[in-house]
């Protein structure tokens, strides 16, 4: 058996056919640990969507392999009792049932998987008190702050006790207190709960909160690194900015403003920020 609980094996995936296809995903090769917590960075239209609706068996790869949890997605021959049990979705959109309660909101994908009525309910209030709201067990979400359902919508992901969580820019749409609370619970939920979690972001703050960064660009990875401290995040940020390409460029206007000195020290620290 893998020790990985996520490996992608030459991943592709293409949209449309002749000159007008679009290489979504390029060859993409990849493993997670059980128990990591992952970003999937980049910007808009690098793939990482696509590679989040790989993982989570929301879409077929054009060539290539997806394997989750010692499974071969394009062999599972129940793909909507896979995801029930072994993958827990979070959305920028919170995608609350507007008509049910916060602890019937959670207790909606064990229908079906918890035969009980009283289990399922006993299991949405242990997870309301995990993110921290059991107090509004009874709320609808037009009761709730954005910051709360989205609170309630990770809790939802964690029904039924998935070994991998997905969530897609699960702080888009919230402030920067409320995404920073969301950011903090997701870290606290992988100690605590062991569950493998990987957030799609454009955004460094984001990323900087998980373990390690995957980067992609043109559908494919282009650096995969662990986070350390955060000014070594920030200057590996700054390497990989339109400033850095300009430090990087000797014949760019800017730079003829920059003393010699200044200019090699700059490189020499971007070009090893790079590597």
């Amino acid at each position: 058996m893998s020790d990985w609980l996520i490996e992608t094996i030459h991943l592709t995936k293409i949209y449309g056919s002749g000159e007008t296809a679009i290489r979504a995903l390029d060859d993409v090769n990849v493993t997670v640990a059980p128990g990591e917590f992952v970003a999937i960075m980049g910007p808009s239209g690098c793939g990482k969507s696509t590679l989040l609706n790989m993982l989570g068996a929301l879409d077929q790869p054009t060539s290539g392999e997806v394997w989750v949890a010692g499974e071969n997605l394009a062999k599972l021959k129940d793909v909507d009792g896979f995801r029930a049990s072994t993958v827990g979705f979070v959305f920028q959109l919170h995608n609350l049932l507007p008509t049910l309660t916060a602890a019937e909101n959670i207790e909606v994908p064990m229908q079906g998987r918890v035969a009980s009525a009283r289990k399922r309910r006993a299991r949405a209030l242990h997870l309301l008190e995990v993110v921290g709201l059991a107090p509004r067990a009874n709320h609808l979400p037009n009761q709730l702050s954005g910051g709360q359902r989205q609170r309630i919508a990770i809790a939802r992901a964690l029904a039924n006790s998935p070994k991998l969580v997905l969530a897609d820019e699960p702080t888009g749409a919230l402030d920067s207190q409320s995404g920073d609370e969301i950011l903090a619970l997701l870290g606290e939920l992988n100690r605590s709960e062991g569950a493998t979690i990987a957030v799609v972001t454009h955004d460094r703050r984001v990323a900087q909160s998980t373990q390690r960064i995957l980067r992609m660009q043109d559908g494919r990875i282009v650096e995969d690194h662990r986070v350390s401290d955060p000014l070594e995040e920030d200057l590996r940020a700054l390497a990989f900015s339109k400033l850095g390409e300009t430090i990087l460029n000797p014949n760019d206007a800017p730079m003829q403003e920059v003393s010699p000195e200044e200019e090699a020290i700059l490189r020499k620290l971007i070009e090893r920020l790079r590597q």
